[in-house]
């Protein structure tokens, strides 16, 4: 059996030296170590958290910029889209105008023709009506 003398408290106290000695040169230094490290990576995350806020916040802001300069283009196509339908519509009422006028201007000169060619078969009616009725009746009047 195990005889309990005066070594049981010198290796009570030597234990608890020891433990003390090896918390103060070891496991205080690696417990410091390892509670750095921990608020390191927590720090690190923080800065990783903030990074993938401010590129969230960037690609938005980028697509928001990518919706307005589409709904600006396409406001200013329209505009350039009426602009050019008003243009069509202002040429296209003066070549109508302008074939308008030169529809009535030829109607006008075909007035005038045909009122000087009936002028002038009026005046070559009789001269057509005695040949015609010489002809006709042979004889000549």
């Amino acid at each position: 059996m195990v005889s309990v003398d005066g070594s049981i408290v010198l290796q009570i106290a030597n234990f608890l030296l020891l433990i003390w000695i090896l918390n103060m040169v070891l496991y205080r230094p690696i417990r410091k170590i390892l509670l750095e490290r921990k608020e390191k990576m927590v720090g690190m995350q923080s800065d990783i958290d903030g990074s993938a806020q401010q590129v969230q916040n960037k690609e938005d802001a980028y697509a928001d910029g990518v919706r307005q300069a589409r709904a600006a283009g396409q406001k200013e196509k329209e505009v350039l889209m009426q602009a050019a339908a008003d243009e069509e519509k202002a040429i296209m009422g003066k070549i109508n105008d302008s074939a308008q006028a030169e529809l009535k201007e030829v109607k006008e000169k075909i007035a005038q023709d045909m009122g000087a060619v009936k002028a002038a078969l009026e005046d070559e009616i009789d001269a057509f009506a005695d040949a015609i009725g010489q002809k006709i009746l042979g004889r000549v009047a």
